[in-house]
């Protein structure tokens, strides 16, 4: 088994591929550190060949994306310490011993550059991202997962064989990156930083800013859906509720209060179905393994009965349609002229709405449950 394991993805690195591992076997022979470098590699162009000159393994990942490369390097790995880190020239791999040293003393399970500890060079990060786009989502991560980071993003880390098989990675896209932060801290590894230079590269930058940054987002969706979706759904759902009954008791809603409940009706269905949609993604988190099976989502899915739920929404949707005929019966007994029931009707429309969503939020977690009901 190898000391050192360096992964680097690539596609259409020509240019750098070279200086990158020239670099780290410049540090394997300094630090006399038996080593292997793996490239995943997707390129049309020579970089593969230039890799291969050097003595690298490369492999070509079955799927395209920037967690894919690195899984797939990642699977051909075998050194007892692990480095990953892009071979486009941004990442100086002449730091490569600031990154062993940690793991080597016991002082961490992962360690990540920092980039802002470090120098960003002119035109190494755009100005959205250096100011915005990375500092909010590392803020974010930090918040949602009660991690001390300060640059989320940065792509150089190393971690141990033991941290890396205990973090479980799956992800393929841009959000590999904070998925490794999220399961470390799952893991409870320990977690360094060292301060890092950013270089800028030489060839266009493969990154998309805004689908990039909400591909991050959307995994810490779904692994904390409560900020996101539950907790915004039932604030606005109450309100909703709060407001339809104060206009309610307060009378007069033919009159003077028609749109105001309309409104309110609205909220209720808007904050109902958030709620649902926080329910669904944690259920999805928790039966995929991605989160863990515990507190409201744990005690939910042991209670959760399609038959429970269905006879449940059938029972609100039915209520709902029996007001909805009222209002149709009234109409036609006035031979189909103007009518005074929009509090009925708007009751009608609540009830119904939410038969419906309770019957399809039901049936969708049963899907999801199949596995674990055969089990």
């Amino acid at each position: 088994m190898p000391d050192v394991s360096v992964v680097m993805p690539s596609m259409n690195e020509e240019g750098t591929i070279g200086v990158c591992i020239e670099k780290v076997l410049r540090v394997f022979a300094e630090q006399q550190l038996d080593g292997e470098i793996i490239v995943a590699d997707n390129s049309t162009d020579s970089t593969p060949e230039i890799a291969r000159s050097l003595g690298a393994i490369v492999i070509t990942p079955e799927q395209r994306g920037y967690g894919n490369a690195y899984l797939a390097g990642l699977a051909h790995a075998t050194g007892k310490y692990i480095v990953i880190g892009d071979a486009d020239g941004t990442y100086d791999f002449a730091e490569l011993p600031k990154f062993l040293q940690p793991l080597l003393e016991d002082k961490a399970d992962l360690v990540m550059g920092n980039r802002f500890g470090g120098t960003i060079y002119k035109g190494a990060m755009p100005r959205l991202h250096q100011y915005i786009g990375n500092p909010f989502l590392t803020k974010l991560l930090s918040w949602l997962f009660k991690i001390k980071i300060s640059d989320a993003h940065c792509g150089m880390r190393s971690f141990t064989r033991e941290a890396y098989e205990q973090m479980k990675l799956r992800t393929g896209g841009m959000e590999f990156a904070s998925e490794m932060v999220v399961e470390a801290a799952k893991q409870k590894l320990l977690i360094a930083e060292v301060p890092i230079n950013y270089y800028a590269r030489n060839a266009p930058s493969k990154l998309h800013s805004f689908r990039d940054g909400w591909r991050h987002i959307r995994f810490m969706m779904l692994y904390r859906p409560e900020p996101f979706l539950f907790f915004p759904g039932a604030l606005v759902f109450l309100l909703g509720v709060l407001l339809s009954l104060t206009i309610l008791l307060r009378g007069n809603v033919e009159t003077s209060h028609m749109h105001s409940l309309i409104f309110s009706s609205i909220l209720v269905i808007i904050g109902f179905q958030t709620v649902a949609t926080g329910i669904i993604m944690k259920a999805y988190a928790a039966v995929q393994g991605i989160a863990e099976k515990e507190g409201w989502i744990k005690k939910l899915l042991d209670y959760h009965s399609l038959e429970k739920e269905l006879a449940l929404g059938i029972g609100l949707l039915l209520l709902g349609l029996t007001f909805g005929l009222k209002v149709i019966g009234t109409w036609v007994n006035t031979g189909f002229g103007s009518l005074s029931e929009i509090t009925t009707a708007v009751l009608a429309m609540v009830l119904a709405a939410v038969g419906i969503q309770t019957i399809f939020t039901a049936i969708f977690l049963s899907v999801l449950m199949l596995r674990e009901e055969r089990a």
